[in-house]
């Protein structure tokens, strides 16, 4: 399990959230859970565009999604089973998202 892997969403939710991207720091290993972030369908926001800066777009399976920065959380490393990709070629605008959410920039 790498820092940017994308992951099936395990939960009753992966209607609406199919995909998690983990965010948490590689030097950070051993811990039972991993901060992930959900990844919906940018279909999900027809009627607006979310601000890229804190809403980066990221494809998957040739599907564009919303990384959901402020709906961040903690799951268990158990449950992030069936990896599907990585996004690590848009790690800087990951990054850039977490930053302005936690006011580091």
């Amino acid at each position: 399990m790498s820092r940017f892997d994308i992951f099936a969403n395990p939960g009753k939710n992966r209607g609406n959230i199919p995909f998690l991207i983990d965010v948490q720091s590689n030097v950070i290993s051993g811990l039972a859970t991993r901060v992930v972030v959900p990844l919906r369908p940018l279909s999900a926001f027809a009627s607006m565009t979310p601000p890229p800066e804190l809403f980066p777009i990221i494809d998957v399976n040739g599907e564009d999604h919303v990384m959901d920065t402020p709906q961040l959380g903690a799951i268990p490393s158990s449950e992030l089973k069936s990896n599907v990709g990585s996004a690590r070629v848009h790690q800087f605008e990951i990054q850039s998202a977490l930053d302005r959410l936690f006011g580091a920039y």
